[in-house]
């Protein structure tokens, strides 16, 4: 691997960690319409790199089967979309035991699903990050430099509010700022090492990277529609989410097509 693949592999996590320091100058508590702005940006991040980044050139790699060449898309896509609900069912999300009553163990607990939900959503996103470099390092796919970097700063924008959505509620919750911090930063390690694990497979993923990059589009759009959405417009400043969906959409779209 290059030294740019190593830079796209380590940006996307630089971002969850720029998020996370967000504890060491910011307030003990995120106010809601800040937590439902974050939310929302991520989201609108998200879905547009699922549509420019993944699953559009998922479509055109498919090309040479004609008319058929939404198969390797659409398979992936619910692929994608299946494992997810799998973890999802595994792995219990936070905003489930959101309404449950407080306990003596309520705080731990819900410190726990935290962590193990904002891990969860970064499964997808190191899995597209590295199909995407692996297709880059493949000198017959045709993906560019610029368009695997985009995606890496796409997901790395999304993941510093979703560095700070760990680090400060925790705060908030009496953990000091270090150890929130390293929370914070912990959650997104499983992206790196999810991409290179991805890349160093490249052998096998690259006969079928249209599916690859399908399955790693719908994973990502399951952790908007399950975890996002819910998040941004629940309650108070729902609408603050929905302008913030846009914005971060508009963002990652522009950086996709501009890089691309």
């Amino acid at each position: 691997m290059n030294l740019n693949t190593w830079y796209g592999i380590l940006i996307p996590f630089l971002g969850t960690s720029l998020g996370a320091a967000c504890v060491f100058f910011m307030k003990k508590d995120l106010k809601l319409s800040v937590q439902r702005a974050l939310s929302g940006f991520a989201a609108g991040v998200m879905v547009a790199a699922s549509i420019w980044s993944l699953l559009i050139p998922a479509l055109e790699q498919a090309e040479n089967m004609g008319k058929w060449s939404f198969v390797p898309a659409a398979v992936g896509f619910w692929l994608g979309i299946l494992f997810l609900l799998l973890l999802d069912h595994l792995i219990p999300h936070l905003h489930r035991n959101a309404q449950q009553p407080e306990g003596p163990h309520t705080k731990l607990h819900r410190t726990t699903m935290l962590v193990l939900a904002v891990t969860l959503h970064n499964i997808p996103e190191g899995m597209a990050v590295g199909v995407v470099f692996a297709g880059y390092l493949s000198d017959n796919v045709g993906i560019s430099l610029a368009a695997a970097l985009a995606l890496s700063i796409g997901i790395a924008i999304q993941n510093f509010p979703e560095g700070a959505i760990i680090s400060m509620p925790l705060r908030s919750e009496g953990m000091g700022k270090g150890k929130s911090f390293v929370y914070g930063v912990l959650s997104g390690v499983v992206e790196p090492i999810g991409a290179l694990l991805t890349i160093l497979a490249a052998d096998l993923i690259i006969p079928a990277l249209p599916y690859f990059l399908s399955f790693a589009a719908g994973a990502m759009i399951y952790v908007v529609v399950e975890e996002l959405i819910p998040e941004m417009s629940q309650g108070k400043h729902s609408d603050i989410g929905t302008v913030f969906f846009a914005v971060g959409f508009t963002v990652m779209m522009i950086l996709d097509v501009a890089l691309g």
